[in-house]
């Protein structure tokens, strides 16, 4: 029997084919460079032995489009919301790579997809599928073997070549259903903002839109709006430092009002003068708590906190994690790293993946100590996400890290100091807690005394540390010496610009992308001159900002203006809409056919009052142009 295996990526193809080969496999080249043919013999419970073809796609090989007449400029701009669609190569390369897989499955008589096993990469099978049955019609849906793997670690990928599933017809519908809503709402508001910018405003270039870069754009127009209008404000507050009795010290311990602090003037000094008068040079101690309190170790790792904490930590953008991720993934160093999970499941083996890092120079003595020793390993923590898809990223094999570049090895460095801290326990300390009482107002202080690191130790990204102010030891009713009392003030700050980690949380929570393209949406905004990065601060506390342009700031303005009301296309509630149906599809609470007609129908209704605003949009970005003039 012979088998074609058809993967995502030429670079899993290879890894694939070498494991289950044992290394005894044959290269063929094929018409496109990167793509290779791999022969080898594989014994397959379901088949018994057989000859294998191993080789790959490049991603997605065909793409939806309209017709020839309804062209730019041919035809109505809402015409494309009813337009036929037809489907075609997504190039030369695709029609070689597509022609590869028909020729191979002609000689073949089972297909096992291998793509990523995620909403896309059942859909980059369902592609696979319909080029291999041009020329064997016995393959469809009821037939394709689908490979399901998270890593490249031998036994795991051999368990999937082994133990296949069918393609999800389900998750198939749901990427159908997105993509021709994406078309159809991507090209006639392109279209219109296009042409409308060109002949009012005589603007170059291409106005194009998004169902997921124009709420973003809109996260990023609505912080930068709050910086501008904001008005600082002047506040008042009560400053009190305290000491013990016996302390023969200048200084004191400086003490929190429980009311923050207020903006009258007048009440925040009538308040001073009245403790003045019951008591100028002593505080009363009211209570004095020691709890135990702990530090907790972070839940095994996703997608976007993969995203936020590169951000913050070494400055990358959302874009370069996900690459660096990617080629540590084809590398078989670290899990699928595009995932939405932090739980890990029962039945892991995670102290076999902890095994292997004892190698480390850097780490491997921490990860001893979670073996050999009972008081350090702990079960992670268990978070509310399951794709069911993959498991949370880890590293699968370790790699001192020389076949790697210096990114690489930062990212990989902290995806295994992240999952051996999710295996640890929580940090523990003591924190002290003192309330106060000056005339008829609360104050409060508190301090930390660090007592096991724990996770900490290994995980060198976060810090907890001992208070450095000495908390003085004082009991209940004690009274005590004020070194300071104070009405001091001060004025409210503006908000900051918007870090690339914050909005990744924003989008992340408002249902804008998924944890495969969030990184994505992020760099199309920036790529259409809608948004710019720029630094802020000086040295260590040296950061990126996003900062709306012109262009991007009149549009949010325009849109926001044009009355939407739910449908606001800047803001996340209908592409979050869309997401849910799409969830449901896959659920099998609804259909490609529901959820077309239901979200069309609502974009249809945001497209025609938008072309009935044109003016709306033009002037907005006039007055833009006009106050930074």
């Amino acid at each position: 029997m012979k088998v074609l295996c058809v993967a995502e990526k030429p670079a899993i193809a290879k890894a694939v084919a070498f494991i289950l080969g044992g290394g005894r496999v044959s290269t063929r080249e094929t018409k496109v460079g990167w793509i290779k043919n791999y022969d080898f013999d594989f014994d397959f419970p379901q088949f018994g032995s057989c000859q294998v073809t191993m080789t790959a796609v490049t991603g997605h090989i065909t793409t939806i489009d309209f017709p020839e007449n309804y062209g730019w400029g041919k035809c109505d701009n809402a015409s494309l919301f009813t337009a036929p669609l037809l489907t075609k190569y997504n190039g030369k390369n695709s029609t070689n790579i597509a022609k590869n897989i028909t020729d191979e499955a002609a000689r073949s008589n089972v297909l096992m997809i291998w793509t990523d096993c995620d909403r896309e990469g059942e859909f980059i099978g369902y592609e696979i599928m319909e080029q291999a049955r041009k020329r064997n019609p016995n393959i469809g849906l009821d037939t394709t073997h689908r490979a399901h793997f998270s890593h490249l670690e031998r036994s795991h990928v051999i368990h999937a070549a082994c133990n296949t599933t069918r393609l999800d017809s389900k998750a198939i519908d749901a990427v159908m259903t997105r993509m021709e809503l994406d078309l159809r709402t991507g090209s006639s508001f392109t279209r219109f903002l296009t042409d409308l910018f060109r002949k009012s405003l005589k603007l170059d270039g291409v106005v194009s839109y998004g169902g997921c870069q124009f709420p973003t754009l809109g996260f990023v127009v609505d912080r930068y709006k709050r910086i501008k209008s904001f008005k600082p404000e002047e506040f008042w507050y009560l400053n009190l430092s305290i000491k013990k009795k016996s302390d023969r010290s200048k200084t004191g311990t400086s003490v929190t009002w429980s009311r923050g602090h207020l903006f009258d003037r007048l009440a925040g000094l009538s308040i001073y003068q009245r403790c003045l008068e019951m008591d100028a040079e002593e505080a009363t101690v009211v209570s004095v708590e020691t709890k135990p309190t702990s530090n907790w170790a972070p839940l095994p790792l996703t997608t976007v906190e993969m995203q936020k904490d590169c951000a913050r930590i070494f400055k990358f953008s959302a874009k370069q994690t996900l690459a660096i991720a990617e080629k540590l993934y084809n590398s078989g160093f670290i899990s699928y790293p595009r995932t939405e999970t932090d739980r890990f499941p029962r039945k892991m083996e995670l102290k076999k993946l902890i095994e292997k890092q004892q190698q480390s120079s850097s780490w491997g003595q921490y990860a001893s100590s979670l073996l050999n020793d009972p008081t350090k390993y702990r079960q992670p923590r268990e978070g509310s996400h399951d794709d069911k898809a993959h498991p949370p990223i880890h590293p699968v094999i370790f790699t001192s890290g020389d076949s790697l570049n210096m990114n690489e090895r930062k990212v990989y460095e902290y995806i295994v100091r992240r999952f051996l801290a999710c295996c640890s326990k929580d940090a523990t300390g003591l924190r002290t807690s003192i309330k106060l009482k000056w005339g008829t107002e609360s104050f409060s202080t508190s301090g930390l005394v660090v007592k096991e690191l724990n996770y900490l130790e290994v995980y060198i990204y976060n810090s907890w540390e001992s208070s450095k102010t000495k908390i003085p030891e004082v009991n209940p009713g004690e009274k005590v010496t004020l070194t300071s009392a104070q009405l001091s003030s001060g004025k409210t700050s503006a908000p900051s610009p918007l870090t690339e980690p914050e909005l990744i949380a924003l989008m992340d929570v408002n249902g804008i992308g998924t944890d495969a393209t969030i990184a994505e949406h992020i760099e199309k905004i920036i790529e259409r001159s809608y948004v710019t990065k720029e630094d802020q601060g000086r040295g260590k506390s040296k950061t990126k900002v996003l900062i709306p342009t012109e262009l991007g700031y009149a549009l949010a303005e325009g849109f926001g203006q044009i009355g939407f009301d739910s449908m606001s296309l800047t803001k996340p509630f209908l592409r979050k809409n869309l997401e849910v149906k799409l969830k449901a599809i896959c659920d099998g609470e609804s259909s490609k056919e529901q959820v077309l007609h239901e979200i069309g129908s609502m974009y249809r209704e945001a497209y025609a009052l938008t072309s009935r605003s044109p003016r709306i949009l033009t002037e907005s970005y006039q007055k833009v142009l006009a106050s930074n003039a």
